[in-house]
């Protein structure tokens, strides 16, 4: 009788997920079923709520309305709501919403656990979606609670990940980082024989240039590859400078 009725609880937690979740109901029934699971309040509702993001409804603001809702309900639930995030994101195709959260209820130790826990699930190589990988790179860019000591390690072997969005995405964040910290994994990715597209040289050099990053012994090497479409960079007193 008790596993009847957790079976008939877990079918209409399922059932009110979907509607939840469902792009093509009307926005009065899928607030409905979110504010359901909000009062619900298990870990298993939540990760239901955190299903929310994966799908895209049919009108813009709505969409954006809601999803933006969850992430009010979860911040208020406050460090509670971490381990539905958690699981939520092992499997979730984009992180950028649920990363949110974790940025406003987690400490910071706790989070850069977290961070750590979503870049060893995605190692540089080939992966079919990015997105993913995008997500995770441009919040950890931004996140203010990392230090650069704990942030450049971190990013560096995306530098010259196989997709050459990730790759972007990660030397266009470095921007903001120590430049003494990220001139050497830039000019690794600049020289690098693999590196064939001129888009990713080319922001190398720009983010170099702006952070007046320092050479060192590097800036003849880095000088010898400044040829063709990169002829408008060259190597002054030891940084990239544009012409």
């Amino acid at each position: 009788m008790v596993f009847g009725l957790f079976g008939n609880k877990d079918k209409a937690l399922q059932k009110t997920i979907e509607r939840a979740t469902n792009k093509l109901s009307q926005q009065p029934d899928r607030w409905g079923a979110l504010e359901r699971l909000k009062e619900e309040g298990t870990d298993a509702a939540l990760v239901g709520l955190c299903k929310r993001w994966s799908v895209t409804s049919m009108k813009a603001t709505e969409d954006e309305q809601e999803k933006n809702w969850v992430v009010d309900v979860l911040v208020g639930n406050g460090p509670a709501s971490l381990p539905a995030l958690i699981t939520y994101m092992k499997t979730a195709e984009g992180l950028s919403f649920p990363l949110q959260v974790v940025e406003r209820v987690a400490d910071h130790d706790k989070a850069l656990a977290i961070a750590d826990e979503l870049f060893k699930s995605e190692q540089p190589g080939y992966v079919r979606m990015p997105d993913r990988r995008i997500d995770l790179i441009r919040w950890f860019c931004e996140w203010k609670g990392a230090t650069d000591e704990e942030a450049v390690p971190r990013l560096t072997p995306y530098v010259t990940d196989f997709d050459e969005n990730v790759r972007f995405t990660t030397i266009e964040g470095m921007a903001t980082k120590d430049p003494a910290k990220i001139v050497g994994p830039l000019v690794d990715a600049l020289l690098r024989p693999e590196e064939e597209s001129g888009r990713i040289k080319r922001t190398i050099l720009e983010v170099l240039a702006k952070a007046k990053a320092p050479l060192g012994d590097r800036g003849p090497a880095v000088s010898a590859v400044l040829v063709g479409t990169l002829s408008d960079y060259k190597v002054e007193n030891g940084i990239v400078k544009q012409r």
